[in-house]
C-alpha cells in the first residue's frame, strides 16, 4: 500500500473511530489524521501478532477493521491522557 493510501486509510479510520466513541473527542482534521495513522500502525502490528498478517491491500476488509480497531484504542488513550492534563 503506497503512502497516500495509507494517509487516506488513518484519516478515515480516525473518522470512523471518533463516530463510534461517544462523546466530544475534540481535535480537528490534522489531529484526527495523526490519530488514524498511528491507530493504523497499531492495528497493523496487533494483526501482525494476532492473525500472522498485518494490513494488506486497501481494499481488504481486514486492513480497515484493524485500522478502525486501532483508531480506537489510539483514541481512547488519548482521550484518557488528555482528561488527566486537563485536570492537574
Amino acid at each position: 500500500m503506497g503512502l497516500l493510501a495509507f494517509l487516506l486509510l488513518g484519516l478515515i479510520a480516525g473518522a470512523i473511530a471518533k463516530a463510534i466513541l461517544p462523546g466530544r473527542q475534540g481535535g480537528g482534521l490534522l489531529l484526527t489524521l495523526l490519530l488514524g495513522v498511528v491507530g493504523a500502525f497499531l492495528g497493523g502490528w496487533i494483526g501482525s501478532l494476532a492473525f500472522g498478517g498485518g494490513l494488506g491491500d486497501f481494499f481488504d476488509l481486514r486492513t480497515w477493521l484493524l485500522s478502525i480497531l486501532g483508531a480506537v484504542i489510539v483514541l481512547l488513550i488519548f482521550g484518557a491522557l488528555r482528561g488527566r492534563r486537563s485536570r492537574v
